[in-house]
């Protein structure tokens, strides 16, 4: 078994790396400055670091896992707002999806089964601040995409789930919450603390390496109870 990994160089990725490769389980890593490099920032990336990751792997991938994503302040105001949006939705969605789309052309071909495991964010049923309209809109169409792919594919073997994480105690998150008050966003965690990257890489690597087949389609949530659906 051979995963792909995107986002792998910090915080969640990094947790999920450790924990899948304490696993024993191959994974190949890809990060803008580490890893497989990419910046999903141009449009040609996704698919040359498919192709990359295929060559290193000797032509099979068993398990997608994208993470990779950013998280940029985008205020209403801002002149060039669009632009924003557009390179969040490019690195955050557009990327994955095309990513998501040369896994199941991959398994389809090969007609083998495979496994997809999106992380997305609690601000895709709960939504953002005021300056990530974009983050949040990111992050909920990767949400309906992968119920999307596990409805269409699992009749082939091809199981996809949807992890969303709220507040995690990454540098980027930790910047977020001492930029919003600190105590008082935290009291609106009902657990009183922000999940730590391994709880997320242990659900992580549950969904790429046990979750039953009937769980495809499943989002879960990991966020303190902060959001409830």
């Amino acid at each position: 078994m051979t995963i792909l990994l995107t986002g792998s160089s910090r915080g969640i990725g990094a947790a999920i790396h450790a924990t899948l490769t304490a696993a024993g389980v191959p994974v190949l890593g890809h990060g803008t400055n580490s890893g497989i490099p990419a910046d999903f920032a141009d449009p040609a990336a996704p698919a040359a670091l498919w192709r990359e990751a295929l060559d290193r792997a000797g032509g099979t991938i068993d398990v997608l896992i994208n993470n990779a994503g950013v998280f940029e302040a985008n205020p209403i105001e801002a002149d060039d707002w669009s632009e924003q949006w557009d390179r969040t939705m490019r690195v955050n969605l557009t990327a994955s999806a095309e990513l998501c789309r040369l896994a199941v052309l991959h398994w389809r071909e090969r007609r083998v089964g495979g496994r997809i495991v999106n992380i997305a964010s609690r601000a895709a049923y709960r939504g953002d601040s005021p300056a990530h309209w974009h983050y949040a809109a990111s992050k909920a169409g990767m949400v309906a995409m992968t119920k999307t792919i596990a409805r269409g594919y699992a009749a082939e073997g091809i199981l996809a789930f949807t992890i969303c994480p709220g507040f995690t105690m990454t540098g980027m998150a930790e910047d977020y919450i001492d930029s919003r008050g600190g105590d008082k966003l935290l009291a609106d965690i009902p657990l009183g603390k922000v999940a730590a990257p391994e709880e997320v890489a242990s659900v992580a690597r549950y969904c790429a390496l046990e979750a039953p087949a009937s769980m495809t389609g499943a989002v879960i949530d990991v966020n303190g109870a902060s959001y409830v659906r």
